[in-house]
């Protein structure tokens, strides 16, 4: 026997280091051995594309010959390889692989379909040809290699994220045939382990120092060359994994996992193949591992698989049968969490359910949404609505401020609604199985002692690749080892049931999860975001007028088919890397694309709309009028004249009173001539009379306007500056002594890494306020329906601007139409608007309702939301009077002190070069009011610039008098959205959600002039409430709300006489 040496702790270390190392010391130690005999392929030969062709098609084109070492590409494009090779005789009875090593993602294909995807970043650089060659199997094959040029993360020039390089080249540096050595990866894997207990638990612990002498140990009997002494050396490892943990160990469940972004630095349609690669990987590893459970998220993707790789879609139900294979989620995307409209994440769920349920008997029961940049305080009733109240992501281990305190807890939504949430405690969804990995988890772990049980996804991601088998190997090897926590192969299922099981001591945290980075997405590309806020209009609408035609035209066919598809674009486009603005650019462009098409189709959908209500219509013939909003309203509208000419009208048109709520309203002529009688706007201050084309100097001598409609003041200074906003009842001025309001401010914006994403808060300090030149305001629209006055602005010397101040009668709030042309780098521009009110916090409108978050710096919690998010409108209000801010497409904003800010455009430079340069067009519109803002009409002011009256042109009589569909009693309850339910078998029911939007318990009488015959209440995927009948009064039913509550309903319809 050996005489024990004094071990010296980093020699030992290396020592072992050393004997698996893949660089050093390869023709003696045990990595070497990794491989034995092999080969070169008999053939090998290729083609180029610039398209994704479909393996069929791939095949029948002409191949070259090529050679190992040969360059293709450029980016994106994609080279086939077919792959001609003969094992040898010689190599029966032993495992082997193809070795194959290329830049770019490959997918093996055999036998015409897909078998395993190959990607050095992914580590999957072997296909296994035979686990065994058998005397029988066949000895020559043909294979294609289907290689992306792109690689897991996009061809960014220089770094990750960088904009793609397009003339990037790609090279395969290895094609071979070679015998896999199974013996030698397995004590791979246990050394490798074994090092990581030893590193990892430290020099002061004693199962460290076991976990070192054991693989010295190893080494000392183990010779690479003499296969035969690999059983002692595998003996040693099971003797020292063999001894167990105890009963109190914490549990970590693992799961396989593949986090595919839908698009980012890379298009949609690359995803497709990625997709495939990864899930075609999880198969394969699935068939080898029967206790192998795989999740995946995101319906879109698995309809993509679907169409292009049906095989695939095959095995991934039949493993899903079987419980290997595992959706999660529930929704279409991993939609971004705070952008989306309240309607637009409730068909999320219901598009992703659906599916969920139709392809693989389903619906799920975890909401999974590991890497999207903050979670709306609506997401918990949202999820409960959905059949969810389990909820899954780590995104807010990014935190750039503080740590976020939990890992396992519960999330109280707005309207108290609580869902089961957990964080992985490694803080990644993308694990690799390692002890460091696993010590990690329990070791972060910040509800210790009140839970026992973690998450641990593992497998490669963001770009794809998933899991290999050397992780599975790995956690499988460390089960139940003293020193370490226990691992079980498991499922979402059994993690969440196992956290509710002892659930009774978790905290609860309240209200959103804000994440304290990346604040930048809430304005990059900005032409995006109009489309998103553009195209939830467009589809609100829609639906809203088919509903109507349904109701009263027996003959109408509802359009179901055609809005599924173009919702689906809409929610494919929130995906989590789109409408934030953190893709590259071809991704952009097809985003755009995908808006062009929704407003293409759905400007189609809603005059198909109009013509069946006016159908049969006694009316003269001329515009219909649409209200799309659930109240009464009064405004000024433009209308087209003949030659493509439009003048202002006044809405009602016939009678005086108020427009139809959710209704119509006839317009007899062609265009309007003379207004209504009602206040005028006007313009003092003005240059000369109305109607002169050159108007003199104004008549006050500083250059300064002044519109006024007998509900607003306002006084523009000569440069366009707000120098005064007065609610003219009161006399109370809104813009705080000695400021201007209307003040545009560029900041500079470098970022620490992350472009498009961050605006970090020191870029505050570069505050710069844009001066504009005096006696550029000029008179506009003078006097009558409309006063305005327009002015241009140089921000620099390569961007400007141009704005029409424009302030209508009856209307509470003053309009600012924006027109920039942009070109700037690394630059930041917003709006200020310095208010005379003073309060500790602001209000934003978020998803069905609205939060407060601080004015002040107070804390650190405080100071890390110097850039926020908000949908149509922020507020900042004291008692007895506020000022509100609303917009028509914008999402960044703040409140710091008395200023409310709106961001209106960034120009970072990464991923996406020429990320919103170019041409945009916005409007906000500035609102101060008496008392609170519920009371004075900011909701309603809000989607009322959102949503403007339609004025549609009738093809043949339209209707001879307004008529209305639906009225509230309440103005605390907003009309969100009238649809035709979704099961087929509910052709004439509608669907109606509500919310409460004032934050108050309260009672809501439902008006309605459609024919009804039942109504009852379900949740957000149209299911009925068993107890949820509610009787019909006088064609109305009474509704309760609690604040901040989402209620939905379905009407059944009864058939019109036509």
């Amino acid at each position: 026997m050996a005489t024990p040496v004094l071990k010296h702790w980093r020699t030992t270390l290396e020592r072992v280091e050393k004997f698996v190392s893949p660089l050093y010391f390869t023709d003696c130690n045990l990595r070497g051995r990794l491989f034995g005999d092999s080969c070169p392929v008999d053939a090998l030969s290729s083609f180029l594309t610039p398209e994704r062709l479909p393996y069929e098609e791939a095949i029948q084109q002409n191949f070259s010959p090529a050679q190992v070492g040969d360059s293709f590409g450029p980016t994106w494009w994609t080279c086939w390889f077919r792959v001609e090779l003969t094992i040898p005789e010689a190599w029966v009875g032993q495992e082997v692989h193809l070795r194959w090593e290329s830049d770019g993602e490959g997918l093996v294909w055999r036998d015409g379909e897909p078998v395993q995807g190959l990607t050095k970043e992914g580590e999957k650089t072997s296909y296994v040809l035979n686990e065994r060659l058998g005397e029988g199997d066949p000895r020559s094959l043909t294979l294609y290699v289907e290689v992306a040029c792109s690689g897991l993360l996009g061809a960014g020039k220089g770094s990750m994220i960088a904009a793609p390089d397009p003339e990037k080249m790609f090279q395969v540096s290895r094609a071979e045939l070679a015998v896999f050595h199974q013996d030698v990866h397995k004590l791979l894997v246990v050394l490798e382990l074994l090092l990581g207990m030893a590193k990892g638990l430290g020099e002061d612990n004693q199962r460290s120092f076991q976990a070192l002498y054991t693989a010295n140990q190893m080494v000392n009997v183990c010779d690479p060359a003499q296969p035969k002494t690999f059983s002692v050396a595998q003996a040693l490892a099971c003797q020292f994994f063999g001894q167990h943990g105890g009963e109190s160990q914490h549990t970590l469940h693992a799961m396989g996992h593949c986090h595919i972004d839908t698009a980012w630095l890379w298009p949609f349609e690359e995803t497709v193949r990625k997709c495939a690669r990864s899930w075609v990987t999880a198969v394969q590893l699935m068939e080898r591992n029967p206790e192998f459970i795989f999740v995946c998220s995101q319906a879109q993707q698995l309809l993509w698989v679907k169409s292009h790789y049906p095989g695939l879609y095959t095995r991934l139900q039949e493993f899903a049968c079987c419980g290997q294979f595992v959706p999660v989620g529930g929704t279409w995307v991993e939609m971004d969490g705070n952008l989306p409209s309240g309607e637009a994440m409730v068909r999320q769920f219901l598009q992703g359910q659906n599916f969920f349920l139709q392809e693989f008997g389903k619906m799920c029961s975890e909401f999974w949404l590991p890497d999207t940049f903050g979670y709306s305080a609506q997401l918990p009733q949202i999820m409960l609505g959905c059949g969810i109240g389990r909820f899954l992501t780590q995104k807010l281990s990014w935190n750039l401020v503080n740590s976020f305190p939990h890992h396992t807890f519960f999330w109280e939504g707005l309207d108290g609604s609580r869902v089961l949430t957990h964080f992985p405690p490694g803080n990644s969804y993308g694990m690799q199985g390692s002890v460091e990995e696993v010590l990690k988890t329990v070791t972060n772990n910040r509800d210790k002692g009140r839970t026992n049980h973690s998450a641990f996804l593992f497998g490669f991601g963001d770009g794809g690749g998933g899991p290999t088998q050397t992780m599975l190997d790995r956690l499988k090897r460390l089960g139940n080892t003293d020193g370490l926590p226990r691992v079980q192969l498991s499922s979402p299922g059994r993690l969440f049931s196992a956290l509710e099981s002892t659930s009774g001591q978790l905290c609860t945290w309240v209200g959103e999860l804000f994440l304290e980075l990346h604040n930048g997405t809430y304005t990059s590309q900005a032409q995006i975001k109009k489309g998103n806020r553009e195209c939830e209009r467009i589809l609100h609408d829609v639906e809203l007028l088919s509903s109507l035609a349904l109701a009263r035209s027996a003959q109408f066919l509802y359009p179901a088919a055609q809005l599924q598809c173009l919702w689906r674009l809409l929610l494919l486009n929130q995906f989590h890397d789109v409408v934030p603005g953190s893709c590259i650019q071809l991704v952009a462009e097809d985003a755009m694309c995908h808006y062009k098409d929704i407003r293409s189709h759905g400007n189609k959908l809603l005059s198909t709309a109009a013509a069946a209500l006016c159908a049969g219509e006694p009316g003269p013939e001329g515009l219909l009028v649409v209200n799309t909003l659930p109240w009464k309203r009064t405004e000024v509208l433009a209308l087209p004249k003949p030659g493509g000419a439009h003048s202002l009208g006044m809405s009602p048109i016939l009678s005086p009173g108020d427009s139809a709520q959710h209704g119509l309203c006839p317009c007899p002529s062609p265009y309007i001539t003379a207004a209504p009688g009602a206040p005028a706007a006007s313009v003092r201050g003005a240059r000369a009379p109305a109607g002169s084309v050159s108007r003199p100097p104004p008549t006050k001598p500083d250059g300064s306007v002044t519109l006024d409609n007998g509900i607003i003041r306002v006084r523009l200074d000569p440069t366009g500056r707000l120098s005064s906003l007065v609610l003219v009842a009161s006399g109370r001025e809104a813009i705080a002594e000695g400021a201007v309001g209307n003040q545009f401010v560029l900041f500079d914006d470098v970022p620490l890494y992350w472009d498009a994403w961050d605006v970090m808060d020191y870029h505050l300090e570069t505050r710069r306020p844009v001066l504009g030149q005096v006696r550029t305001l000029a008179v506009g629209t003078e006097g009558g329906l409309r006063g305005s006055a327009w002015f241009l602005l140089q921000l620099s010397p390569n961007s400007r601007l141009s704005q029409e101040v424009v302030l209508d009668v009856g209307c509470p709030y003053v309009r600012f139409h924006t027109e920039v042309h942009w070109h700037e780098a690394h630059k930041f521009l917003k709006v200020e608007f310095p208010a005379r009110v003073q309060s500790p916090q602001a209000t934003y409108e978020i998803q069905f309702g609205h939060l407060q978050r601080p004015t002040h710096y107070n804390t650190s919690w405080d100071w890390a939301r110097f850039e926020v998010w908000t949908h149509r409108w922020m507020d900042l209000s004291e008692h007895g009077f506020g000022l509100a801010l609303l917009n028509d497409c914008k999402y960044g904003a703040s409140v710091h002190g008395n200023v409310l800010s709106l961001s209106l455009l960034r120009a970072p430079k990464a991923p996406d070069a020429f990320a919103d340069m170019g041409r945009h067009e916005f409007t906000y519109a500035l609102m101060p009011h008496k008392g609170s803002f519920q009371d004075a009409g900011v909701i309603r002011a809000a989607y009322t610039l959102n949503f403007p009256l339609l004025a549609l042109p009738a093809p043949g009589p339209a209707p001879a008098a307004a008529w209305s569909a639906f009225s509230l009693s309440t103005p605390a309850v907003v009309l969100e959205t009238v649809k035709q339910a979704e099961a087929p078998a509910e052709s004439r029911t509608l669907l109606l959600r509500l919310y409460e939007a004032y934050g108050s318990h309260v009672d809501c009488w439902l008006h309605t002039s459609l024919l009804v015959q039942e109504a009852v209440l379900c949740d957000f995927l149209e299911r009925r409430d068993p107890a949820g009948q509610l009787p019909l009064s006088d064609a109305s039913l009474k509704l309760t709300f609690s604040p901040f509550q989402v209620r939905s309903l379905l009407l059944v319809l009864q058939t019109p006489s036509d």
